[in-house]
């Protein structure tokens, strides 16, 4: 079936961010006593002096600007609301790269990656090595708007990207990187169309089947590492993956009605992800987190994009066959320092998922460990990136 793709551009109205204006100026506080060190959650001061910046300095015209320097498209796949960059790009045979962020991320924690990758010549590189970058919004993220029916999680938008590649940009073969969310998708899409692939990118190396337990909701009821204590890595995850998996309707109705409310949200996991040892802004500019936050408010897409666990959880993973390993295309992993679990060096981080119990999983190829980044790596350490795809995909353009 043939897919309509048109061009598209971000032109969000004076009305909306009037209304905007209008509920910052209205945001009713709550006190906030003894959290000087953000043990009860957000930080009022910080918050509040967040909020200060976006009411009196923040400019989404700005933002909007720069997003539409990129060529926006969207199109409609099998009934489901997809924009997307696609950024051609410029050498003598340009790999086709679909990139998929995660939550809560947007398309937008990418933007730093797609020139130097599109056109390595410009930024210090080899021509030889670029690609065709095609950068999505999650189904229900975003200018993807929210999707029309319950059900839409990982496995499925491996789907989508699937026939927005082939059917509708008509790449024969393609590449895949994506990190959390964009690591699961880039998983299954190695996993279900690996003869479609030059191979796979991921930041994380999660199991396809993660959401098919019996408590689907607890990061900690997995064997992590082979019986050891779960790490405190894993445990900041826990808050927000219980609710989004087990509520995500009852907290959608507060974040959909206060931006203050979405803001904080997110912030908690922006400071707690990313390398910030304590501070957000050692990780995001607050521009950039003032300009994600729009992308969820402007859209009304917070509350769809949670839905993505509980969907995850609901409708479980099921593989297309049986074969070993389970992700069969050519696999790069990068690891950054900010995720290293306790007492493991970023020199040993490799060895260590070797010998662990996740890596019989996946064709890994190509492995790199880097010092620097956290949770959000595309754009905390998109040096690092870039140099791990160049690499992985130097030999595989062929």
């Amino acid at each position: 079936m043939t897919i309509a793709i048109e061009p598209y551009s971000i032109d969000v109205s004076n009305e909306a961010l009037a209304d905007l204006a209008s509920r910052l100026e209205r945001t009713v506080w709550p006190d906030d006593p003894g959290n000087d060190t953000w043990r009860y959650g957000v930080n009022a001061a910080y918050l509040r002096g967040l909020v200060d910046y976006w009411r009196q300095e923040f400019d989404w015209r700005t933002v909007e600007a720069q997003i539409n320097a990129f060529p926006n498209y969207r199109a409609e796949i099998d009934g489901i609301p997809v924009h997307f960059i696609h950024r051609k790009g410029v050498g003598p045979n340009p790999v086709p790269i679909i990139i998929t962020h995660g939550w809560p991320w947007t398309f937008w924690d990418m933007h730093k990656i797609i020139e130097p990758l599109a056109d390595p010549a410009s930024h210090g590189g080899d021509p030889a090595d670029a690609f065709d970058v095609i950068v999505p919004s999650l189904p229900g993220y975003g200018f993807s708007g929210p999707v029309p029916d319950a059900g839409m999680n990982f496995w499925k938008t491996a789907d989508l990207w699937h026939r927005l590649m082939t059917d509708g940009l008509g790449y024969s073969r393609y590449a895949s990187s994506g990190g959390d969310w964009g690591a699961l998708v880039s998983s299954q899409l190695g996993h279900k169309y690996a003869d479609s692939l030059y191979g796979i990118h991921i930041m994380h190396p999660m199991l396809l089947d993660q959401f098919n337990g019996e408590r689907p909701w607890d990061v900690t009821a997995r064997n992590w590492d082979q019986g050891k204590p779960v790490p405190d890595s894993i445990l900041k995850f826990v808050s927000h993956f219980a609710v989004q998996v087990l509520d995500p309707q009852t907290l959608a109705y507060a974040l959909a009605d206060s931006p203050v409310g979405t803001l904080a949200w997110l912030l908690e996991r922006w400071r707690t992800w990313g390398e910030s040892h304590g501070d957000p802004e050692r990780v995001f500019s607050r521009e950039h987190m003032i300009a994600s936050t729009m992308i969820y408010w402007l859209t009304g897409t917070v509350g769809s994009s949670m839905r993505a666990y509980a969907d995850a959880a609901y409708y479980n993973w099921q593989p297309s066959h049986d074969r070993k390993p389970v992700v069969e295309a050519p696999t790069a992993i990068t690891f950054l320092g900010g995720e290293n679990p306790p007492g493991v060096t970023t020199e040993q981080r490799v060895d260590l998922f070797r010998s662990g119990p996740r890596a019989a999983a996946f064709n890994a190829v190509y492995l790199n460990a880097h010092d620097h980044g956290g949770h959000f790596g595309y754009y905390e350490n998109p040096e690092a990136v870039i140099h791990d795809l160049r690499h992985m995909f130097r030999e595989r353009r062929g």
